[in-house]
């Protein structure tokens, strides 16, 4: 019975699609407005809470420069642009860098 379960399932992930295994993706986001002390927090936290998202790192250039966020996501569960969003609602417009 353990051998007929085994191969039953080894069989259907050999078969199973390709587009339903998950993914760990990484992007980067300009985030614009985000020029006070309080702003990076705020737009770590609404990156955070988007289900699929596994880390996020705030970083400056420097003082003139706008924020950077590197996400690593679920591919399977979310995507950039409803990233893009959770910033945007938060109030925080952001674009995928180039």
């Amino acid at each position: 019975m353990k051998h007929r379960f085994v191969a039953l399932v080894s069989a259907l992930l050999m078969f199973a699609p390709l587009s339903a295994q998950a993914a760990e993706k990484i992007v980067v986001l300009d985030v614009k407005n985000a020029d006070c002390v309080l702003c990076p927090p705020i737009v770590k936290e609404s990156l955070v809470r988007v289900p699929g998202v596994k880390a996020v790192e705030i970083k400056q250039a420097n003082k003139m420069a706008d924020f950077m966020a590197t996400i690593t996501f679920d591919d399977a569960v979310t995507n950039a642009t409803t990233l893009i969003a959770a910033t945007t609602n938060a109030g925080y417009p952001s674009s995928l860098t180039n």
